[in-house]
Formats: C-alpha cells, structure tokens, sequence
C-alpha cells in the first residue's frame, strides 16, 4: 500500500500521556493503531507531576512500570493554611511522584511494544467522515481519537467545542534540588494563590503555583504569600526554568460525533489542584477501548459523564475553599482535630470511599465547624 492510502483501525491524534493511554487501550483490544504528534519526544508540559493511587494502578492495568527507584512515593495528601495542617494516608497504596518526560518514555515504550506505530512532528492538517489528512496525505481510520490537549484542534474540526461550563486559572511550575522534608503532597493554601508541592526523587520537589488571576500566579509572587514554604525553599537551588500554564474546569455538552471521540484535556479537564488529571484520562481511555469494540461510542459518551463526576465535585469543593480564607480555616482547624475525616475525604476523592461513608463525615465536620 502506499504511503498515501493508509488505513487504520484507530487513529490517535496527540501523544501525551492521554493519546498514549487510548492507543494501548485500543491495542489490547485487538485493534490496530496509528498515533500522530506534531511533536517529537520528549514531550514536556507543564504540571505537578503527582499521580493519586488510582492513577497509578491505572497505569499498571496498561502494563506500564514505574522502577522502584525511579520518581518518589508519597504516602497521602496535606493541607496546610496559617500554620494549621492535615495529613491523611491514602488506604492502600502510595501516590508517585515523577518527572512528566519519564513517565512519557515509559507509555511511548509500552506503546511500541505492544504494536502502536508512531508518525512524530506529523500534525493533522484535516479530516472527515473517512480519516484524518496529513501533510502527505490521507490515512483512512474507523475511529478517530482526539488527544490534542485542551486547545484541541480536533475537538474543534469535529464541532465538539461547546461547553456546559469553562473556567480557568493560572499556573506557574518549578523544580527544587532539595531533598523533600515531607513523605506527602503538599498543598499550601494563601490568600489568593496556591501550592502544589510533590516530591519527586530523593533530592528534588516540583512545585506549582495556581491562583485565579494571571499575575497572582507568578511564582515569586505567590511565594511570598506561603511564608512556610518560603523559608523551606529558602537555600534550595532550583533545577529547572519557570514554566507557566492554564489549568481549566471544563464540560463539553458532548464529547464524541461520528466516529470521533475526545480523551483528556481534549475532552475537557478539571482544575489541577486536584491531582487526578492523568487518573480521569486513563479512565477514559479504558472506556473509549471498551466502546469502540462494542462498535459503540454513545456508551464512551455516558462513561465519561460517570468518570469526571466525582473529581469534578472535589474541584468545584477545593476551588471554593480557596475562594473562602475564612470557612477554609476553620474547615482545616476541624480536620486537624479530627484527621480520620480528612482520611474519608481522601479515600472518596481516590474512588476507595463510599457515599456513606462521605456523607457520614461531612455531617460530622459540620458539627466540628459548630464547635469552631
């Protein structure tokens, strides 16, 4: 066949870790897959680098293997605002942190391993019912998939662009050569910014700052706003360039057409405060599998719906703690005395919580907050 009339089962369109998920999903079921990328590896993004536990074991499910010495294991979650802080364990297992480069070598090796062929700094020029057009021609596909991050050209093309809800904040990342004083992630609440602090090997943390408004969110800005961690990073040397990004809340009315379907940012995102990015884009990616071989993607339509709710109510509840200084403190000074309803917080927000038991200690940190 020549180059100009290729065909495809699956053709993935971005090789982020969310393209990449879709593609190995697809090949375990038995169907052939083409990934497409305008760039070439490594691919960088600018994130917090953390992975929850579910993220995790989604990664396992794919066959994809972080070493034992490779990144940092981080054993839960902390808040801490005004010298108050909570800590929770995670119920099972550990969250890893690890640099976005690594982790993108490692999917792209499963990948190709397991039969994904890769067409690097190849954007996709167009596409219709039949395929997708590149700079030198068609490649006909029965699915399409969009991976193409949150300016998704795709996703436009495909007249999916409409959203229920979008909102947006600001984000600035650096990186840290110092060793990581705590075995948790990290987020430190002020005024009008936020940081995300995760370690990621024996001697270096990650750390993003996040806030609503674009100069807010300058790094040193709203470092000067967390004068704990502040003085932590005070002799630490850091050991990349400052980055900066869009982290967004966004729910498209729809999330497929045709034989076209979105994952990841592409498909919309939650703010990344909530760590679970990378965990709702495996998810999905294992659904989508799931649909296309059932020959149905209304069934990917209705998963998706399911697989963002929780993390989107974790979202909507963090960004309204840091809108809120005054309910936010007295929200933590009532975790800190009774930690073990931190602990049902997290164990929900990681998909190891039930209803119940959520309900339970939110009614009981309402009593806690009366005390207050």
């Amino acid at each position: 066949m020549s180059r100009s009339g290729q065909s495809t089962d699956v053709f993935v369109a971005g090789a982020g870790p969310a393209g990449l998920a879709a593609a190995i999903a697809a090949r375990q079921k038995g169907f052939q897959v083409i990934v497409a990328d305008g760039s070439a590896p490594p691919i960088e993004k600018p994130c917090g680098e953390g992975m929850m536990p579910e993220t995790v074991a989604s990664l396992r499910a794919m066959g994809v293997e972080i070493g034992p010495t490779e990144g940092r294991r981080f054993c839960g979650l902390s808040f801490i605002d005004q010298g108050a802080r909570v800590s929770a364990d995670f119920p099972q297992r550990p969250g890893i942190g690890l640099r976005r480069p690594l982790l993108q070598e490692r999917m792209v090796a499963k990948a190709e391993a397991c039969g994904v062929r890769f067409l690097w700094k190849t954007p996709v020029r167009g596409m219709d019912a039949e395929g997708v057009q590149l700079a030198w021609g068609k490649i006909r596909a029965r699915w399409i998939v969009g991976a193409d991050g949150q300016g998704s050209r795709l996703r436009r093309r495909s007249g999916l662009d409409a959203a229920k809800r979008k909102g947006q904040r600001f984000a600035s990342r650096r990186h840290y050569r110092v060793q990581p004083w705590s075995n948790y992630m990290e987020i430190h609440w002020g005024h009008r910014a936020q940081a995300y602090v995760t370690p990621i090997d024996r001697e270096e943390v990650c750390i993003v700052m996040i806030s609503e408004q674009p100069e807010t969110a300058l790094f040193d800005t709203a470092l000067r706003g967390l004068p704990e961690l502040e003085a932590r990073l005070t002799n630490a040397e850091l050991s990349s360039r400052e980055r900066g990004a869009v982290t967004s809340m966004c729910s498209l009315y729809r999330v497929h057409r045709g034989n076209v379907a979105l994952v990841g940012d592409a498909s919309g995102g939650v703010d990344a405060i909530t760590g679970d990015g990378l965990g709702l884009a495996f998810r999905q990616a294992s659904a989508l599998a799931d649909a296309m071989a059932a020959g149905n993607l209304m069934q990917y339509e209705r998963a998706h719906r399911a697989i963002g709710r929780r993390t989107m109510l974790m979202g909507d509840l963090m960004l309204w703690l840091g809108r809120n200084p005054g309910i936010r403190g007295r929200v933590i000074r009532a975790l800190q005395s009774r930690p073990d309803l931190f602990a049902r917080f997290l164990a929900a927000h990681g998909g190891a919580g039930d209803t119940t038991g959520v309900l339970s200690a939110g009614a009981m940190l309402g009593w806690r907050l009366l005390d207050i």
